[in-house]
């Protein structure tokens, strides 16, 4: 499982700050006004070679019981109890404040692994700028700057797990299947229909799932988890605490899973949430199948109008296989299933080394790649450098100057070639040694 990060603190400590830093973004506004922060902010974290999600957390006051405050201390609460690894985020400019020995109190009853991290710390000596929170008794205090960054590479090595060694001893050998979409598309439907039996919870009101749910199974003799997720709306309509959360647990569930299905209602039409969705799940590498659900009772006019617009908007999904399927009758089903397959066979695909040499080659033939400043790319070899996503590595000389279009049709070609469809392909360039750069130029002799 994806390790979970929560950073908890009273107003105005750093949070927005260091989630920043981690996720390599801006998601999260800063600035010097405390309790700026209010709703709770998720993303993807990678430092070195550690990769996990981290939440931002509005600060955290424990005394307050009505107004906003209190409202941001319900969601702080919610998230810690969700967490696998919580940093409890304290000022070493400000020094121990009263209200820190409350939050201090709170971590220690919550069961959770608590790191406490003396923030502005830059241009201070460490033994000084901890020295008092030791009466916290949380443990030995890391300080750190998460405006400078100082601290916090090797503050992610000490708390968060190297998961990626043990990856693939845990991880199962057959598909985890997550079920995604917006709310009230069906989602829990289909999954009580592949299990072929009532197992989850299906109601006709948007938000009936809150928590992603994993479920193994057999059919037709092979072993498969399924995941049902919670539905996400648009950004904009997510308020209430649990639903975020429940947002966080799909995002976990797509990085956790082999193949995602995308459920569509094919009674409404394609949004602009759904096409955040597919881009997430390209974003995390990971298989997909389409599936547009309630296809059942539609006539010759609207499944027409249905095809146009999935075609208009989610065209970027053209490797992935499209199920026309009714969950509540059943219809579709097989299909569907087979389509998983092959989307789970496409990602975990291994590509020989002489094959993609030579459909690399036969590309270059049939298209050379454009001219990158004085020199022309010369792509010479390519060999197969992961899998769940398949990445091809190309290598050759000039090669780091190489155009995204080029790039896109050497996909093509892969895909084509392999026949990998329903999986994402990356195509990666690695840049060939020059032999003669450390001989003297004839100038210099």
């Amino acid at each position: 499982m994806t390790t979970t990060l929560v950073l908890v603190g009273r107003p105005n400590v750093g949070k927005s700050t260091l989630f920043n830093r981690l996720t390599k973004s801006r998601d999260a506004l800063v600035a010097d006004i405390p309790g700026l922060t209010r709703d709770r902010h998720y993303g993807k974290a990678r430092v070195r070679e550690r990769s996990f999600l981290v939440v931002d957390t509005g600060g955290l006051e424990p005394d307050a019981e009505t107004g906003i405050y209190a409202e941001m201390a319900a969601q702080t609460r919610q998230a810690i109890v969700e967490a696998d690894v919580v940093w409890f985020l304290v000022d070493g400019r400000e020094g121990l404040n009263a209200q820190d020995q409350v939050i201090a109190e709170e971590l220690r009853r919550s069961g959770r692994q608590v790191w406490l991290v003396v923030n502005k710390a830059e241009g201070m000596r460490a033994a000084v700028v901890t020295a008092e929170f030791h009466e916290l008794g949380l443990g030995e205090p890391v300080a750190v700057s998460s405006a400078h960054g100082e601290g916090i590479a090797e503050l992610v090595d000490l708390s968060i797990p190297a998961e990626a060694a043990a990856e693939p001893d845990e991880r199962p050998d057959h598909p985890r299947i997550a079920i995604i979409g917006r709310p009230n598309v069906g989602k829990s439907t289909l999954v009580n229909q592949l299990l072929g039996e009532e197992r989850v919870i299906a109601f006709d009101q948007p938000g009936t799932t809150r928590d992603s749910i994993a479920i193994d199974f057999v059919r037709d003799g092979k072993p498969y988890t399924v995941i049902d997720t919670a539905g996400i709306r648009r950004r904009g309509k997510v308020t209430d605490v649990v639903e975020k959360f429940s947002v966080i647990k799909t995002l976990q569930a797509i990085e956790d899973a082999n193949v995602c299905v995308l459920v569509l209602d094919a009674r409404q039409d394609v949004s602009d949430q759904d096409a955040h969705l597919a881009g997430f799940i390209l974003d995390a590498g990971r298989s997909l199948v389409v599936a547009l659900n309630k296809w059942e009772g539609l006539d010759t006019a609207r499944r027409e109008e249905v095809m146009r617009d999935y075609e208009r908007k989610l065209h970027f999904l053209g490797f992935a296989r499209l199920c026309n399927i009714s969950a509540l009758r059943g219809n579709g089903i097989t299909p569907l299933m087979t389509a998983i397959r092959g989307a789970y066979a496409a990602a975990m695909a291994k590509l020989p080394t002489p094959k993609l040499t030579r459909v690399l080659q036969d590309a270059v033939t049939r298209q050379s790649p454009p001219r990158s400043g004085l020199n022309r790319p010369k792509p010479r070899y390519a060999h197969q450098g992961g899998s769940n996503p398949p990445v091809i590595v190309v290598h050759g000389n000039s090669v780091e100057g190489m155009p995204d279009s080029y790039r896109r049709y050497l996909e093509h070609c892969f895909r084509d070639a392999f026949r990998l469809q329903g999986t994402p392909l990356r195509v990666t360039f690695r840049q060939g040694d020059n032999p003669f750069a450390d001989r003297p130029s004839r100038r210099s002799r």
